[in-house]
């Protein structure tokens, strides 16, 4: 655990502060014909990824993942299960993100939502060239059946 030491504003007494990685949740969401969703990002760092996100104060992983599946893709998801965690402090250039994987079943119509700004599915021969974070390793992994 990183901790930083600062005074406080008002009173000048040392406090510790402690800095720790922040949850997220990623999902590969299987459709027909093997095939699996990605989104295109509309926020930085732009390109495609596995649909996910943040994990909020009191929700669990599994159902940050239902949500961040919805938001991003329209989809109803049902979880198969967790795949890997994945925590490499450099796996997203904005900040330490530790994040679990789930694969999961899509049902209905993916559509780009929130914060993505076009929507895929893709098999492991016609992946998009530019696949942000270390998702390219997770689908590696998927497709290679580390986990």
């Amino acid at each position: 655990m990183s901790l930083d030491i600062k005074k406080c504003q008002n009173c000048g007494e040392v406090v510790h502060v402690y800095k720790t990685p922040f949850v997220t949740v990623d999902i590969i969401i299987e459709m027909e014909n093997n095939k699996i969703v990605l989104i295109n990002r509309a926020n930085p760092p732009k390109g495609w990824a596995l649909p996910g996100g943040y994990v909020d104060y009191g929700e669990s992983l599994e159902s940050a993942a239902i949500r961040e599946a919805k938001e991003e893709t329209s989809l109803d998801i049902r979880l198969i299960r967790q795949f890997h965690t994945y925590s490499d402090p450099k796996r997203d250039p904005r900040q330490h993100n530790i994040s679990t994987v789930f694969i999961a079943k899509g049902d209905g119509v993916a559509e780009a939502d929130s914060d993505a700004k076009d929507i895929g599915l893709f098999g492991e021969e016609d992946l998009p060239d530019r696949i942000v974070f270390d998702h390219p390793k997770i689908l590696d992994d998927y497709f290679k059946n580390r986990y």
